[in-house]
């Protein structure tokens, strides 16, 4: 990437530098060795970080073998010029799909056996499903991963996208209905956002789920998809959402699922 672009904002580069230095609290615990570590050298974003491709984009360790229950979703981050906001690449899931199908969705998917580490995962899946080039994405951080209630295991990448003018979505059909891109504020705040409380093995939690509605097209987004953008948007903007969250404890993969 040009050091002489302008499109690669300030508020871009800030925003870089405080994902690279970010520790989720599981990283930050002692006595712990967490499978997905920052390349920072002596603790500062360099220019050439910022710039191009290097070791720093390489997030991840390779996995020991592979995982067939692990998936892993890009959350990519640009800034919407005319709204003057960052936004984040979602999905509309296929209707034609046999799992959650027609549902609103990140980037990703499941772990394959040639990929190097979650990162590669996320990066080819977004490519395979919308076009986008992972050449024009910067890696910054790997979340802690969560669980589903089948068992799954999805890691959180999150990557940014410095010119948004690059990238030319084109939907994988058999897998993508549409492509769009949310504010990622939104998910911080109590406006358009309804939640209903649900139970699962004697165990009460809440699903929040968005409003959001661009080019005379509303969607909906909720389940594992809202509680990761909650998360991002917490870590990103540095403070808690606008209302209250009580997770399910199997998103953390303390829980193990029976089926």
């Amino acid at each position: 990437m040009d050091s002489n672009n302008t499109t690669t904002s300030k508020r871009l580069k800030d925003l870089a530098q405080q994902l690279i230095l970010y520790k989720s609290p599981l990283q930050q615990a002692p006595n712990t060795n967490p499978s997905h570590q920052l390349s920072d050298l002596n603790g500062a974003v360099q220019e050439n970080d910022l710039n191009k491709k290097d070791e720093a984009d390489q997030v991840t360790a390779p996995p020991k073998r592979f995982k067939p229950n692990r998936a892993a979703v890009l959350v990519c981050i640009f800034e919407d010029e005319e709204h003057d906001d960052l936004r984040v690449i979602l999905t509309k899931r296929s209707s034609n799909l046999s799992k959650h199908s027609g549902e609103i969705a990140l980037p990703g998917g499941k772990t394959e056996q040639g990929d190097a580490d979650d990162v590669q995962t996320a990066l080819r899946e977004a490519h395979e499903e919308i076009g986008l080039d992972p050449e024009l994405v910067h890696v910054v951080a790997v979340l802690d991963p969560s669980t589903t209630r089948y068992g799954v295991t999805v890691v959180p990448v999150i990557g940014i996208l410095y010119d948004k003018r690059k990238f030319n979505p084109v939907a994988n059909d058999a897998e993508v209905e549409a492509i769009f891109y949310a504010p990622l504020e939104m998910f911080l705040k109590d406006e358009n956002r309804s939640e209903t409380q649900t139970e699962y093995i004697g165990e009460k939690y809440l699903l929040h789920f968005f409003d959001f509605e661009t080019d005379n097209t509303k969607y909906q987004i909720w389940g594992l998809t809202a509680g990761i953008l909650i998360t991002v948007a917490t870590v990103v903007y540095q403070r808690p959402p606008a209302f209250t969250e009580l997770r399910p404890r199997f998103w953390s993969g303390n829980h193990q699922c029976k089926f």
